[in-house]
């Protein structure tokens, strides 16, 4: 039987947002191992790159050219019969590389139950009845939107932005102010739940806008932008939630507004945190949590879904009404959002690894289809020797050069690089060169070890 190590081809989808030609990392990591008929077009924007079998761009063995669904159907050892019978034959995750020129989508992804019921009303704009929880961690600074920023926040830019204001309506947003006073931070079930409802009014609010009020309103908020940045969006009776940086606030508005001239999303950045992350950083975004990505490059792996529901900042099918009746409108400072890694314990580092500060971290959300380790080699020989899991894994390679051994088949492991690694097989990643040698894995483990690991 054949060692279950094979490297994958990987396709890469070209959108609008995507960064141009050798900028896009997805790019050039599907240029390491592309189909005969793939160049990187200097001129073409290159979003993602999928890693998985989801129908959309099913990745193939490198060797043999069939599909990865293909073999994991042939041969059910390949995930385990408990992964294959759980998920109908389908690898549970999809694993990609996003690179992000330009803001993508204010959007949010249904959970099972919606997802069914959009798929089974619109199938060509839900084209899977599968959920979408999804983890996003950076490869380089990035810059993106997540959830209901604080209420108190909410509440000073309603206060401090006219232009806003004006959108979602004196009435709302009045309402909305006089529903949370004194009670933004209560953890009383029944106040934020209150709290929740006048949030959703509010938002719902600013979504109905006409497309000639959002025009009006962009352009004094532009003007707001660019003729007072050191003020922008600051108030005098609220000093205490002024933004930290008013310019660089400003600056991040008239860039979204050149490249969505006139567009919801413009308004929806004052209702949801701002989040930066460096690379390493991440956060996980459960199915009905509102989201949008802003830039750089990310490592993001989510259930096997392409469901997404849109509203602002994206040329594509807009389902506004479907939006605000799916969110959760849960409301936390951005710190609360972010996803930390711990030690991965199921990973030995040999001496070289260890006395060189090398790590293998896990990012493990709450779900059970995925988890993600990045390990990073510091030092010629260091080695990572991976226990067998009870289901599939993906892995990529995002700096360095080395090595990756399954029993008795070792391949070389370059930038790009991509590997399928079978259910049960102990895995070796080990460093030839000098930089740091990085990869992140993508696996399902229905025996629940990394549970156990965060105390789930």
């Amino acid at each position: 039987m054949r060692v279950p190590l094979f490297r994958l081809q990987c396709g890469v989808n070209s959108y609008d947002w995507g960064k141009v030609g050798n900028d896009s990392a997805a790019a050039k990591y599907a240029a390491t191992t592309a189909a005969p008929d793939f160049s990187i077009d200097s001129e073409k924007p290159y979003a993602e790159l999928w890693m998985g079998t989801h129908p959309s761009l099913p990745s193939k063995d490198l060797e043999t050219q069939r599909t990865l669904l293909d073999l994991v159907q042939d041969n059910q050892a390949l995930m385990s019969t408990e992964v294959t019978e759980r998920y109908g034959g389908k690898l549970p995750f999809l694993f990609k590389v996003l690179s992000i020129r330009k803001a993508l989508s204010i959007q949010a992804h249904p959970n099972k139950k919606l997802a069914e019921k959009l798929h089974a009303r619109d199938s060509q704009n839900y084209p899977d009845d599968n959920h979408k929880p999804e983890m996003t961690i950076a490869i380089t600074p990035f810059e993106g939107l997540c959830g209901f920023r604080p209420l108190a926040e909410i509440a000073h830019f309603l206060n401090a932005v006219a232009p806003l204001r004006q959108l979602v309506g004196e009435d709302a947003a009045s309402q909305f102010e006089s529903t949370i006073k004194g009670s933004e931070d209560s953890d009383d079930p029944a106040v934020t739940q209150k709290n929740k409802e006048a949030l959703r009014a509010a938002f719902t609010s600013l979504m109905q806008s006409s497309p000639e009020g959002i025009e009006a309103a962009t352009k004094d908020l532009i003007a707001a932008a660019q003729d007072s940045p050191d003020s922008f969006a600051t108030s005098a009776s609220t000093p205490g939630t002024n933004p930290s940086n008013p310019a660089e606030l400003a600056a991040i508005i008239t860039r979204l507004n050149g490249q969505f001239p006139n567009d919801i999303g413009l308004f929806v950045f004052f209702f949801l945190n701002f989040v930066t992350l460096s690379p390493g950083e991440a956060m996980f975004l459960k199915a009905d949590d509102i989201h949008a990505y802003i830039s750089g490059d990310i490592i993001e792996c989510m259930a096997s879904s392409d469901n997404v529901v849109r509203a602002g900042f994206t040329p594509k099918f807009k389902d506004v009404s479907t939006l605000t009746d799916m969110l959760t409108y849960s409301y936390a400072p951005i710190e609360e959002q972010k996803l930390e890694p711990t030690d991965y314990p199921y990973a030995v580092l040999n001496v070289p690894a260890y006395s060189s500060g090398s790590s293998s971290l896990l990012y493990d959300p709450p779900i059970e289809e995925f988890s993600v380790v990045k390990t990073e080699l510091k030092r010629v020989g260091a080695k990572a020797t991976f226990d067998g899991l009870a289901g599939p894994s993906i892995v990529i390679c995002t700096g360095g050069t080395g090595k990756i051994t399954v029993g008795h088949k070792t391949e070389e492991v370059k930038e790009g690089y991509v590997y399928f690694v079978g259910a049960t097989a102990e895995c070796i990643i080990e460093s030839t060169d000098e930089g740091d040698f990085t990869t992140f894995k993508a696996f399902c483990d229905l025996t629940g070890k990394e549970d156990m690991v965060n105390g789930h």
